[in-house]
């Protein structure tokens, strides 16, 4: 290497010496920039360390102003230190005091240093601080140095993390490994959670990061590379990648990037600069995943998450330790931390001890998010780089309700939130004591009350909030849980025990709801440009019979003696519900044969989720037993507006004009028809939009176990005579406003009712 002295595996030993000498941390960095900078030949090296509030601070020097240590503070964003920072990239120099970006501060005597070389001290893709070195020479670093200071960084950053640094803070400026971290996402499920972390899966531990002999680690990488190649071929050739719950797809994208000649080139030539096998791969992965972590395209944000699979795969074989989700043992007080998770893997943890939920992807409307709300567990999706942010054992607040999470919370907003969680436990006890109470508004008119569920674990709940009964069991969970496709008395199996357990109350089962974002792990991908608007629900019952009628047949055997509602999901046109009809005629009268014995009644329903429904409602509503209007689809479609997609999600509201005439429309035609309907969407478990259904004509909601006392105790203040009268003036003359919801939330003010 150019402009070094003995090579990388001289450097990275004498490292190895310092860092296990027993003397104090600043006598430890002091000595290690020495070292640095004789090995690279520069006339300065500095370290700067990201501090709790964001600016860098610097920790050692030599060849800057000794004096200047732990006194100059670099802004976040500010010089070429604040660059590198900013961007996690090195940045080589030189002319440095040419650049735009350059601050000369005048403490540290650098004025007289004209090259630069900057690299960023990344750990999971997270900045912890910067390396520096200079040379008063106009001097062009070489791609070998930039790569040596790289590895030298990735040395201090473990430094850093292991807490050797945290005694040199001064007070009441700890070092950003310790910062508190305000995370922004979605709300998952409401509640508040405080707790510790858990990592779903846990980091593997380096705890030999220097190399003895480069050539033989090189070898121990070449051989991680081909076992893991072969796994993955394997799983996809022996045709049983159903059982490894993983999608095919998923597993075709492994083999493109375990054979991706850049990626596996870039951890050889880290190797080869004197770090062990899973060192290189640990470092090209933090690289990696800071440069992507900054890309705005959301297929290169997914191409990451492969990525990271895959290094952990490689870290695992290279290590010895078992692929997939390590479990632990629970703290008293656990927060789940992983990127994604499927409800399976939600399920085998101990309800008992776990708070709180965060995860770095998943939308309201995931499967995720049902299980969550299910367990009635606080969770929140989308926090970028969550699994990197945080430490095993950090504090962690999670708010599902505002979509927000505390990382290493200060004292003072820890309190905040105990008050909080404090003040929903009152407000939960005065929904309980609600409970006895009938749902009926204050001028008499009675409220049907129902709750969402998809799998046993939701049964409690028809006892713990009195709610009146199932109005959508979401059957596609089970098929989503399994890792492989539940047979005909699997299926029973279900349905009998959750009618026994409803106890004679109303279950209305809603048939498989899959395709678009509900990709069964053991069923063929079809690849689809708007799947959401593709071969999904209803339409892979049609175009698949064989798969409907043994669901019908597991539905109708158990309801054997009993009455029986089952609901069809995403009927755009009246034929196809007739057409879904004859094959539930189909399965009675061969089940009729077969002398089994048929339901005490049965009712065949639509779920209204596709707008083309709205131009035939008076039809619908004289073939179907009873409607139910799915809001979360109907708002998507009727709005052009991808639910998943941050940019439009929330650029309408249901409480829009357009919207609640919808609604209107379809409440009329079924009054008119004496065909009974029900809300099960989310719309009808929200205080505010529950009113505004209620205004509308709606009398029956289905909703989350968690929504029924705040439902309820608005429902019993409301007037229903006056607030209709006023939502017809409403939306009879709206002026041209985009939403009704200031209107609708300043009449719940002037009428007392809590929204």
């Amino acid at each position: 290497m150019r402009g070094a002295l003995g090579g990388p595996g001289v450097l990275l030993r004498r490292l190895r010496e310092v860092m296990a000498a027993s003397i104090s941390p600043q006598e430890r960095l002091d000595r290690l920039v020495v070292l640095i900078a004789g090995n690279l030949v520069a006339e300065v090296c500095s370290v700067y360390v990201l501090r709790e509030d964001g600016s860098l601070e610097l920790y050692a020097t030599e060849g800057l102003n000794r004096e200047a240590v732990h006194l100059t503070l670099m802004r976040a964003g500010e010089g070429l230190v604040g660059l590198i920072a900013r961007e996690a990239e090195p940045l080589a120099l030189s002319d440095a005091q040419n650049h735009p970006a350059f601050s000369y501060r005048p403490e540290t005597g650098e004025e007289i240093y004209r090259s630069f070389l900057g690299v960023p001290i990344l750990r999971g893709g997270a900045v912890m601080g910067v390396l520096v070195i200079q040379n008063r020479a106009t001097r062009l670093y070489s791609e070998e140095e930039i790569e040596s200071l790289q590895t030298t960084a990735m040395i201090m950053a473990e430094m850093i993390a292991a807490g050797g640094l945290k005694s040199l803070a001064p007070p009441g400026a700890s070092i950003g490994l310790d910062r508190p971290i305000h995370g922004i996402g979605v709300s998952l499920a409401d509640g508040v959670g405080l707790g510790h972390a858990v990592l779903h899966e846990p980091r593997v531990a380096i705890t030999n990061l220097i190399a003895e002999n480069p050539a033989s680690e090189v070898k121990r990488l070449e051989a991680a590379i081909a076992e893991m190649r072969t796994s993955i071929d394997e799983l996809l050739e022996r045709g049983d990648v159903a059982h490894t719950g993983e999608h095919r797809e998923v597993l075709e994208t492994f083999r493109m990037f375990a054979h991706d000649q850049g990626w596996l080139r870039r951890m050889r030539e880290v190797v080869m600069t004197g770090l062990t096998a899973e060192a290189a791969v640990e470092r090209v992965q933090s690289d990696t995943r800071a440069k992507m972590l900054r890309q705005t395209d959301p297929y290169l944000r997914e191409r990451l998450h492969d990525l990271d699979d895959l290094a952990n795969r490689l870290l695992r074989t290279l290590m010895g330790k078992a692929n997939g989700v390590a479990r632990e043992e629970l703290p008293e007080n656990a927060i789940l931390i992983a990127r994604s998770m499927g409800p399976a893997a939600l399920l085998d943890y101990d309800r008992a001890h776990l708070r709180g939920l965060v995860l770095e992807e998943g939308g309201p409307t995931s499967h995720i998010a049902i299980v969550a709300r299910a367990l009635g567990i606080p969770a929140v999706g989308e926090i970028v780089n969550a699994t990197a942010l945080v430490q095993a054992g950090d504090a962690v607040i999670v708010d599902g309700q505002a979509g927000e999470v505390q990382i290493r919370p200060q004292p003072d907003v820890e309190n905040a939130y105990k008050d909080k969680a404090r003040l929903r436990a009152r407000k939960q006890e005065q929904y309980r004591k609600l409970k006895s109470m009938p749902a009926v508004t204050k001028d008499g008119v009675p409220i049907l009350l129902q709750i969402n569920a998809g799998l046993l674990v939701d049964m409690p709940n028809i006892e713990a909030t009195a709610a009146s009964g199932i109005g959508l069991f979401r059957t596609e969970l089970q098929f989503m849980v399994a890792e492989h496709m539940p047979t005909t008395s699997e299926q029973q199996a279900l349905y009998n025990a959750v009618l026994d357990q409803a106890q004679g109350r109303p279950v209305t089962f809603r048939t498989l709801d899959i395709g678009g974002d509900k990709v069964l792990p053991y069923m063929e991908r079809v690849e689809e440009e708007n799947p959401a608007l593709g071969w999904r629900a209803i339409r892979i019952g049609l175009d698949k019979p064989r798969l409907l009628r043994a669901q019908l047949r597991a539905l109708l055997r158990a309801g054997a003696g009993r009455d029986m509602k089952i609901m069809l999901p995403m009927i755009a046109t009246v034929d196809e519900f007739q057409r879904a009809r004859m094959i539930v005629r189909r399965e009675q009268a061969m089940l009729a044969k077969q002398g089994h014995a048929p339901p005490l009644s049965l009712q065949l329903g639509v779920m209204v989720e596709v707008p083309s429904l709205l131009f035939e409602l008076a039809e619908i509503a004289r073939e179907a037993d009873f409607l139910s209007i799915g809001t979360n689809d109907l708002m998507q479609f009727l709005f052009a507006a991808d639910r998943e997609n941050k940019r439009v999600a929330d650029r309408f509201d249901p409480l829009s004009v357009s919207a609640l005439r919808a609604l209107r429309s379809i409440v009329e035609a079924a009054s008119e028809a004496k065909c009974p309907v029900t809300v099960c969407g989310e719309m009808g478990g929200k205080p505010l939009e529950t009113m505004a259904l209620i205004g509308l004509g709606y009398r029956a909601f289905s909703m989350s176990a968690a929504a029924i006392g705040p439902v309820k105790a608005m429902l019993r203040a409301l007037d229903v005579e006056r607030l209709h009268e006023r939502l017809d003036w409403m939306l009879a003359s709206p002026d041209g406003v985009a939403s009704l919801r200031p209107q609708l939330a300043a009449l719940a003010a002037e009428f007392k009712v809590p929204v």
